[in-house]
């Protein structure tokens, strides 16, 4: 068996982008180079990786069990190439909204001080557009404001995270005790359904109150913000959200009668992915 790493990136290039008419545009190739690198590369596995109906290409069970193989296997080619080069290789990080806006900034200034000639991309979404981005190796290394549940996803505790309920200076709800009974009459402005601080505040607060007056879902923190210094309800985001309009007064925090919101953040990357020497060296700025 003589499989090359040609063949195998042309295969892993096929299955992201759907076609051999895609593959042969990103990678370079011609159209007719790139069918007979697949067609070779099956004749030495010995299977079909893709159905063929009409004239499209259908991920079939042996390419979704080579495709992680094959992806770690052309990543650690890469490092070698890398090995003699200064700095090292690329990176790509998912972050949900909090995380990849609050807390990694800084870490990732401090890192790019020490590391200039380093690519580094940063993709911000909620926590459910992260999990999807590794789960499909879009995204070396994810970062999370909740729980994962998908089984190739592995999740490791980062760090914790305090939410604070809060409304503006003048709403009436500041002047009231914080009781489940005057959280549930109060209008809300949350995260949108997918968020990790969505999640985390459902199951810790929102579930316990007798009603819940959903006014108005934003997928903005900074939309959030706004809105409750206005008026329009109330709302509740990671204490890093906020600190700069809690501490000049522009937003005040509901004190709870109950212990603090805190919620742990998630580290999470595929099973199947192979964590580089320039990953790890990355995390250790985290």
């Amino acid at each position: 068996m003589h499989i090359t790493l040609r063949q195998l990136a042309v295969f892993v290039e096929v299955l992201k982008s759907g076609s051999t008419t895609q593959a042969s545009a990103t990678l370079a190739l011609s159209q007719s180079a790139v069918s007979a690198a697949l067609s070779e590369l099956e004749h030495q596995l010995d299977v079909k990786l893709f159905d063929r109906v009409g004239k499209r290409l259908v991920v079939n069970e042996y390419a979704r069990l080579l495709y992680p193989k094959a992806l770690a296997l052309l990543e650690r080619a890469g490092e070698i190439e890398q090995l003699f080069v200064r700095d090292g290789g690329a990176l790509k990080i998912a972050a949900s909204s909090t995380i990849g806006n609050y807390l990694l900034p800084k870490a990732i200034a401090r890192y790019r001080l020490d590391f200039p000639r380093i690519p580094l991309e940063l993709h911000v979404g909620n926590s459910r557009d992260v999990i999807q981005a590794v789960a499909e190796f879009k995204a070396d290394m994810g970062f999370i404001e909740g729980p994962c549940h998908m089984p190739e996803v592995l999740t490791q505790a980062w760090k914790d995270d305090e939410l604070v309920i809060f409304a503006a200076p003048d709403h009436p709800i500041v002047t009231q005790p914080a009781t489940l009974e005057t959280l549930s009459k109060a209008p809300w402005i949350l995260r949108e359904t997918g968020s990790g601080t969505r999640e985390v505040l459902e199951h810790a607060l929102l579930s316990k109150l007798p009603q819940f007056n959903l006014v108005m879902e934003l997928g903005n923190s900074e939309a959030i913000k706004h809105a409750v210094r206005y008026g329009l309800g109330i709302s509740c985001l990671s204490r890093k959200v906020i600190e700069e309009p809690l501490q000049d007064g522009r937003l005040v925090q509901i004190p709870l009668a109950e212990p603090g919101l805190v919620r742990p953040l998630y580290l999470i990357h595929h099973r199947q992915k192979h964590v580089s020497k320039a990953l790890e060296r990355f995390l250790s700025y985290c």
